[in-house]
């Protein structure tokens, strides 16, 4: 591995999402951790509602105002906000942009442990994320 430098208003990034609700992610590393610029146009989210078995994340936003739904109700962010999530139950989340105008730019860091299971919170459903890719699978 090399030292890796990255601006998020330079790089492209990959669209991701489904639909009207897409989101833009651009790596900047994984390797024993993972970083992530994403940016998210208004009204949209990132990812679902989720909690992984093994990886811990921190979120920091750069610009905008994000909404994050958690286990214990809805967190208000704002530029220069932080939030963990455990690696456990209690830490499901799922990150919007309840702005009408404004993108939100956040930082996704987190720890990169395969493998890894996550489960999309209230829902029987999830995935393994393991050395040879992502599997789907049921609980």
């Amino acid at each position: 591995m090399e030292i890796i430098v990255k601006n998020y208003k330079e790089e492209k990034g990959e669209l991701q999402g489904q639909g009207q609700n897409t989101y833009n992610v651009k790596q900047i590393a994984a390797g024993k951790c993972s970083a992530n610029f994403v940016e998210v146009e208004p009204g949209n989210f990132a990812y679902g509602y989720h909690w992984h078995e093994e990886n811990e994340e921190v979120f920091y936003i750069i610009s905008g105002e994000a909404s994050v739904k958690t286990v214990n109700g809805d967190i208000r962010l704002k530029q220069g906000d932080a939030i963990y999530f455990p690696a456990n139950e209690k830490g499901s989340h799922v990150i919007s942009n309840p702005s009408k105008t404004e993108k939100l730019v956040y930082l996704d860091f987190g720890t990169l442990n395969k493998p890894d299971v996550v489960h999309f919170t209230g829902t029987n459903a999830g995935m393994v994320i393991s050395k040879t890719g992502v599997h789907n699978l049921e609980f």
